[in-house]
């Protein structure tokens, strides 16, 4: 009988991951073929998008967010974020089915979205199927590398599926990525890890 490791009692996966729109900066290196204007300049603030208002009642936990999402996505703006979003919306709501939909639809609209790939590693997740849970974990791993959080998810699913050696790794990664504090939540469950490890290469040595 294989050796059951024992996770810290306040061990927890980390959970949905929203997607936020960046705004756009000046690029340094373009040329301003125009000089800058000296007159006083009115300043016309644009309409939001509809993902934009979606994302603003969605951060403020507006129940109308998901209308929204779904009119972005009917004027095809942000589609992938917006079903990304909305799959948490769904998620949250308890419409797994739906959760399942909306990220998978996401990824048919771009299959490099990095959120959409972490969430739907998180539904596989608490279905209880660590094995795809791991391959959206690590695919948002590769998008996304400096995501600390995948990487504290990816190290537990890496040690239910009995990976210890690349759960040591990748949680030792996801510790120089986080903060002092952070770091040190996450010692007890590497310091078992490595007991784990350790127990079963000693097995090993001596069969």
């Amino acid at each position: 009988m294989g050796q059951i490791l024992k996770f810290p009692v306040q061990t927890a996966k980390f959970g949905y991951k929203r997607v936020r729109k960046s705004a756009k900066a000046d690029n340094p290196n373009q040329l301003r073929l125009f000089p800058e204007p000296t007159g006083q300049i009115l300043n016309f603030t644009p309409a939001l998008s509809w993902f934009e208002q979606a994302l603003m009642l969605d951060e403020r936990e507006d129940l109308h967010a998901a209308e929204l999402y779904r009119k972005a996505i009917a004027e095809q703006d942000c589609v992938a974020d917006a079903y990304c979003n909305l799959g948490i919306i769904e998620s949250r709501n308890g419409n797994v089915t739906r959760a399942f939909d909306c990220f998978t639809t996401s990824l048919k609209h771009n299959p490099r979205h990095s959120e959409a790939h972490f969430n739907l590693g998180n539904l596989y997740f608490d279905a209880n199927d660590p094995r795809l849970a791991q391959i959206h974990f690590e695919i948002a791993a590769e998008m996304d590398p400096s995501f600390a959080n995948v990487y504290f998810n990816l190290a537990l699913v890496q040690a239910i599926n009995d990976d210890l050696a690349a759960a040591v790794k990748t949680l030792t990664r996801y510790q120089e990525l986080v903060s002092e504090a952070d770091r040190r939540n996450a010692d007890e469950l590497l310091q078992n890890l490595r007991r784990s490890l350790a127990a079963r290469n000693s097995r090993l040595g001596a069969s």
